[in-house]
């Protein structure tokens, strides 16, 4: 069973965010899609200051077992990316809502937020 904390945002894509009061939000992928891709082998993430707008491509995980682009599900500034993951691309494996963090990116339209799932629908989708 995946973990799926119930202080999240998730996207149908398997994306979780971590909205902040500041306008912020903390993005990853969920433990559900890291057990799916398997082993990550790396991490392509952008870069810092690029303004991209919802349903944008944002980077690439690659696994032992397939390479998944990943999506904005909502749009803004990109304003900081998870350095630690060029070295270390298992965390998104160990520690999915934690040190495996792919981007900070600060919303543009906090309407978009509205169409994220509450974690007890993630899970009925997953």
């Amino acid at each position: 069973m995946s973990n799926i904390p119930d202080d999240l945002k998730y996207t149908r894509e398997h994306e979780w965010l971590r909205l902040s009061d500041d306008g912020a939000a903390m993005m990853g992928i969920t433990d559900f899609a890291q057990e799916s891709l398997g082993d990550i082998t790396f991490v392509e993430l952008p870069e810092i200051g690029s303004h991209l707008s919802k349903g944008e491509a944002f980077g690439v995980v690659e696994s032992v077992k397939a390479a998944s682009d990943l999506y904005l599900p909502v749009g803004g500034e990109i304003l900081a990316v998870n350095g630690e993951l060029d070295e270390a691309p298992e965390l998104v494996n160990s520690d999915p809502y934690g040190k495996g963090w792919l981007i900070k990116i600060n919303v543009a339209d906090h309407a978009e937020t509205e169409s994220l799932l509450a974690a007890a629908d993630y899970e009925k989708i997953i």
